[in-house]
């Protein structure tokens, strides 16, 4: 029996972990720390260094500082002993760009970089970008569409043999079929197209270490196809493992009716099928809490490529389910069937410890771009350079956003010792610090150190969202370690401001009023962004953000706080147009709402579907996934044609003179002709008659 065929331990699935920094070091260690991870042979020779163990591929240049994930997968790998090595933004059509460091002993790493190089490339209007933040001089063109697959392909040439393994979140959100705005289809596996061994997704420094370490000695790729947090392609499932069947959503009202689904498949019986070879014990999805199953060894059958091709159902049916089980302490390993292959994804990671937290941050990043850049400024570097990250992940589940699908839904918080040692570093590293931290939050501005008060409960918890449909009771809301942080921060030497720039969860916040007192008083420069997204419980039900009710009250608080703080201060909210279940309807109600409170929103958002986003399922398939999926269950009002984006977009700047035409005509046609006319509760002035315009020119 081949290492793929046989059973999974019960440990590789375990949620017992090893430490990060516990691992024995590799050999190579004994080089050192390198200032910079190489990126010539010549810096390879000045290192001493005759060869890489692990080379990156990235389509960002290389930023030596958290906040870049190549620079932390690479200064983790360093730290484990090995030679890592960073080929940045190659050109991709030339196949010796990728042989710069030569052959690595171990395996090569490829990432789109920090964003999905088609959300870097093109707008949600499809127009291609004229510029890159990733780039020295923000400069465009530097990176492949579909990043990872071309590198990939690249790298296959490059190197035959050598195992390839893809990550980041371009690999992270397409690890099975997904649709694919960009091309209006449903896409395979990233892992079928891009030849990889092996994908990792998320934030996988646990993966990434038992990875290298078992390459290291002297294990093959292929028998690793069970490591947490990660996704391979199988000819077959594992021989003794339970299947739950998850390919169909109209299951009959009896099941008993079926065949029994406890008997072993045999092969006499199934030929052509796939399990008929191996004993699989088949369980219909709707029997799986009466099936007494080995929790430790069964996976959830997605419906299979074709069907989520050609069935936008049961593409928002494999979608749900994926969802489902995206909590590391009880998610099941999903399988998709690719033609002849099984695409089969792991359990997500365990959470990384506060301690480990701290051990990555702490590592020696030069917070610095590459020397080899020279003066070229990166405009992404430019923007985070003075800002410190204090936690990973959200709860908040938001269905148009990638965060938790990526990062995950468990909290992970850096100790306040290493957030205030990272503001020291900037302030005594970083050239021409004026004393202003930009940022101190992450994915949110008011989760750190927040989780679930029940280890019990937050273990077999399924729901997607810790504060949607309301904040959940078992939700720990306190913001005193935040506010704490802030005291301490602001109180170092030498340092003037912390300013908050990640988006702020305000219906949280409002469990806390100490914390607004806080961060109104001392954090907010003048403004303070904050994403409402929508006026329309309608809407923000399919977005799973609470009602503008919240908005209201924690604008109370804010006015307040900043009267007392004796400061003029202002809320800058962020709205979403076009997104799956708003119509025209919802729209004209949210510009209505604008325009009663005096906003004329500059910078608006139209939905942009990014891959494997709830909000994604709805947008193809025009189904909702937040409720359980049936055939005739109701529709979505699903915004595609590109001039009723721009409509709905246009009810955002309803004070733009540019979008009256195009509004009018939207009014007239819903048959609200009467919001067209100068009153204050009018939405946009009645075009101006050909005398009119002549006396004013006169």
């Amino acid at each position: 029996m081949s290492p793929s065929d046989q059973p999974v331990p019960a440990a590789r699935h375990s949620t017992q972990t090893q430490p990060l920094y516990s691992y024995p070091k590799y050999w190579a260690e004994c080089f050192g720390t390198a200032p910079f991870l190489p990126m010539t042979r010549d810096e390879m020779e000045e290192l001493g260094w005759d060869s890489c163990d692990i080379v990156l591929v990235t389509a960002d240049a290389y930023v030596d500082h958290p906040s870049f994930g190549m620079a932390v997968v690479g200064r983790l790998l360093e730290a484990q002993g090995f030679r890592v090595g960073i080929v940045s933004q190659p050109q991709w059509d030339d196949v010796e760009a990728f042989k710069a460091l030569g052959k690595p002993n171990l395996f090569v790493g490829v990432t789109a970089g920090n964003m999905d190089s088609l959300i870097n490339r093109y707008t949600a209007d499809l127009r291609l970008r004229s510029d890159d933040a990733y780039t020295p001089g923000g400069v465009a063109g530097k990176r492949p569409d579909r990043s990872v697959i071309v590198y990939s392909q690249r790298c296959r040439q490059a190197f035959q043999d050598t195992p390839i393994v893809i990550g980041g979140i371009e690999a992270s959100l397409r690890r099975i079929a997904q649709y694919d705005y960009w091309s209006d289809k449903v896409r395979r596996s990233i892992l079928i197209d891009s030849g990889a061994d092996l994908l990792l997704y998320g934030n996988a420094e646990r993966a990434l270490a038992e990875l290298a370490h078992a390459l290291a000695h002297g294990r093959s790729v292929d028998e690793l196809w069970d490591l947490r947090g990660s996704a391979a392609l199988r000819q077959t499932s594992p021989s003794g493992w339970t299947e739950i069947d998850s390919t169909r959503i109209d299951w009959p009202a009896k099941i008993d009716s079926l065949p029994n689904p406890y008997e072993y498949k045999s092969a006499p019986e199934t030929a052509d099928d796939p399990l008929a070879a191996q004993k699989i014990r088949i369980v219909p999805l709707p029997l799986k809490r009466q099936a007494g199953i080995d929790e430790a060894h069964c996976y959830i059958r997605l419906p299979s490529f074709n069907k989520v091709r050609n069935d936008p159902v049961l593409y928002a049916h494999a979608s749900r389910v994926l969802h489902q089980e995206t909590n590391p302490y009880n998610a099941k390993a999903l399988v998709q069937r690719h033609d002849n292959k099984e695409v089969w994804v792991n359990p997500p990671p365990i959470p990384l410890t506060t301690e480990e937290m701290d051990w990555v941050f702490d590592l020696p990043y030069q917070r610095r771009p590459h020397p080899s850049y020279g003066a070229a400024k990166i405009p992404a570097y430019e923007m985070i350079k003075t800002s410190v990250n204090i936690m990973r992940g959200c709860f908040g589940g938001c269905t148009f956003c990638s965060i938790t699908e990526h990062e995950g839904r468990i909290i992970q918080s850096r100790s306040e010792r290493s957030i205030l040692a990272e503001i020291e570093k900037i302030r005594d590293q970083v050239p021409g610090f004026t004393g202003t931290i930009s940022d101190l939050g992450g994915p949110t501005a008011n989760m750190y150190r927040l989780n679930c008060s029940s280890a019990t409960i937050q273990k077999n918890c399924k729901r997607l969202s810790c504060v949607y449909p309301t904040i959940c009771k078992h939700l720990d809301t306190d913001h005193s370690p935040t506010t704490k942080l802030y005291r301490k921060a602001r109180a170092l030497p030498g340092i003037k401001r912390v300013a908050i720039a990640s988006g702020l969860r305000y219906d949280l916040a409002l469990r806390d009023p100490e914390y607004i007192r806080e961060l109104v008083t001392h954090h907010v420069g003048g403004y303070l962004k904050i994403a409402p997204e929508h006026s329309e419980d309608n809407t923000l039900a399919k977005m799973m953000k609470p009602g503008i009710s919240a908005y209201d009250d924690f604008k109370k608080l804010f006015d307040k706080f900043s009267q007392e703080a004796g400061k003029e201060q202002y809320l800058i909210p962020y709205f979403i147009a076009a997104h799956p279940g708003c119509d025209e309807e919802d729209m004209l109600q949210l510009g209505l709402w604008l325009k009663r409170h005096g906003f004329k929103p500059d910078q608006v958002q139209t939905f942009y579907p990014s891959p494997m986003a709830l909000a994604t399922a709805m947008y193809h398939s025009g189904r909702n996934p937040l409720k359980k999926l049936r055939y005739k269950s109701e529709t979505l009002t699903v915004c595609k044609d590109i001039e009723q984006r721009r409509v709905q977009k246009a009810f955002l700047r309803y004070h733009d003179e540019n979008n009256w035409p195009r509004l009018r005509a939207a009014l007239e046609r819903m048959g609200r002709k009467d919001l067209i006319g100068h009153r204050p509760e009018q939405l946009v002035p009645p075009p101006q008659q050909q005398g009119s315009r002549r006396r004013r020119r006169r």
